[in-house]
């Protein structure tokens, strides 16, 4: 995007990570937070493909992403209880498990996962 001096402005990585965790944390609001930091909604879908293929990564788990792996559980049959649908089992870069509930604060998460990370 060109600013009112015709120059092309510049996003540092980290900030474009910061951006497009705000787009993840507000559902259905991509172009209102797009506007909010001045960018176009193309440029914010950019991104976020970016992040989502690790092309917009900058070392390790930055911004609230990091590495996931989707494993295939053995076929057994599960009976799925009111209070344990829309949970999900996060695990950190060390092998530490969160299990979070669908609507999980997503900052709050974010803190605990580096916090995870950091314990060896």
């Amino acid at each position: 995007m060109r600013s009112s001096t015709g120059r092309r402005r510049r996003f540092s990585k980290e900030l474009k990570l910061q951006i497009v965790a705000e787009s993840f944390s507000e559902p259905g609001l991509r172009a209102t937070t797009a506007r909010r930091h001045g960018i176009s909604r193309s440029q914010l879908y950019e991104w976020r493909r970016l992040a989502r293929t690790g092309k917009l990564d900058i070392g390790g788990s930055v911004g609230g992403f990091i590495p996931a792996l989707v494993v295939a559980e053995p076929a057994m049959p599960v009976a799925v209880t009111p209070s344990s649908a829309g949970r999900m089992e996060v695990v950190s870069v060390n092998g530490r498990r969160v299990i979070v509930d669908r609507d999980v604060d997503v900052g709050a998460l974010l803190r605990i996962v580096r916090c995870l990370e950091g314990l060896r």
